[in-house]
């Protein structure tokens, strides 16, 4: 990102409240207000313009309800790494066994 240097008159309130933000964040009061400028101009844009930035990539539609599945599963998977033989569970998710205490409740 290229950033561009600029002069803006602030509230001396609204400065004592973005000191306090950044302090708080432990971030710089000129990421804070970087943030709030970005805030204003993403709420001022036209309905019909591109967005500039900050966009998210995929498909452009709703995901299905399988493939929300499937990508918290490959996110679980990732996070808790690799299983041992015994820990997993069978591919149907119920237990193999009658009697096990893996079956569902009705």
């Amino acid at each position: 990102m290229s950033l561009k240097r600029i002069n803006v008159y602030a509230d001396s309130e609204d400065l004592a409240i973005i000191k306090e933000a950044a302090r708080r964040r432990g971030v710089s009061e000129a990421e804070i207000i970087r943030q709030g400028i970005h805030l204003a101009a993403m709420a001022n844009r036209v309905r019909h313009e591109q967005p500039l930035s900050r966009t998210l990539a995929g498909p452009g539609r709703t995901a299905s309800r399988a493939e929300v599945r499937d990508a918290v599963a490959d996110a679980v998977r990732r996070q808790s790494g690799p299983r041992s033989e015994q820990e997993r569970e069978p591919e149907s998710g119920w237990g193999s066994e009658p009697g096990s205490g893996s079956e569902p409740v009705a």
